[in-house]
């Protein structure tokens, strides 16, 4: 599997060092910041010689690397969020190319097992109205995007649990945190929390290069849901 990296920060780096343990090998970056690059995404030379691009780069390139990748035959893995106001514009274009995409706020296997924990903790809480939800996330002091696009997924995965009242959210940005996200609910006796932290970016690297292993060859939108097979 001949992999692009899009984006050659830490993520990047992390993606190409563990690419040999997934069959995987690095044929070019895009980064026009990094020594490194190579060239642009909608270069002509990416098509053919690459399977599945993998992007871990800034919300505002996202609009412009995605069509350009897409209508190049490659497949995408996209990790970076901050874009999601231009999704129906993202999906057209990998629809209208016949490419496969997975796109997802958080690649890391626990999280998204996580998330289906969450999503029944908000069904069981749900008919309790004495109990509120809050949600805190903490990430590296270099993170822009703030909520995490994975707080808003867990967000989003209590309210599609049933939990209609009010979800506070509050944010750290500080040092050099890979992720914390931790959910609660308070009652008034007693309090309940749920927490997953990452001890290093290596699972979001991990699930990332799986994800873009199973992506290759299929042809639509997906999440990490339909790689795990949890749908």
């Amino acid at each position: 599997m001949r992999i692009l990296i899009v984006g050659y920060g830490k993520m990047g780096r992390l993606v190409e060092s563990l690419a040999p343990q997934y069959g995987a090998e690095v044929v070019g970056v895009v980064d026009p910041q990094s020594s490194v690059h190579d060239a642009a995404a909608d270069d002509d030379r990416w098509a053919g010689a690459v399977d599945v691009a993998i992007d871990f780069s800034m919300a505002d390139a996202v609009t412009a690397n995605v069509p350009a990748l897409a209508t190049r035959g490659i497949d995408i893995v996209l990790g970076t969020t901050g874009w999601q106001q231009h999704e129906a514009a993202l999906r057209a274009a990998v629809a209208a190319a016949g490419t496969g995409i997975v796109a997802a706020p958080n690649f890391a296997t626990g999280v998204v097992l996580f998330e289906a924990i969450v999503r029944y903790a908000a069904q069981r809480f749900a008919d309790q109205p004495d109990f509120g939800a809050w949600l805190h996330e903490s990430h590296h002091g270099a993170k822009k995007d703030a909520p995490s696009g994975t707080a808003l997924f867990l967000k989003k995965a209590m309210q599609a649990g049933g939990f209609t009242r009010p979800i506070d959210i509050s944010v750290t940005r500080a040092g050099f945190i890979p992720g914390t996200h931790t959910i609660g609910f308070d009652g008034p006796s007693d309090s309940i929390t749920l927490t997953h932290a990452a001890r290093d970016r290596g699972a979001f690297a991990r699930g990332a290069l799986a994800a873009a292993r199973w992506v290759h060859g299929r042809h639509g939108w997906f999440d990490m849901h339909d790689v795990l097979g949890l749908r």
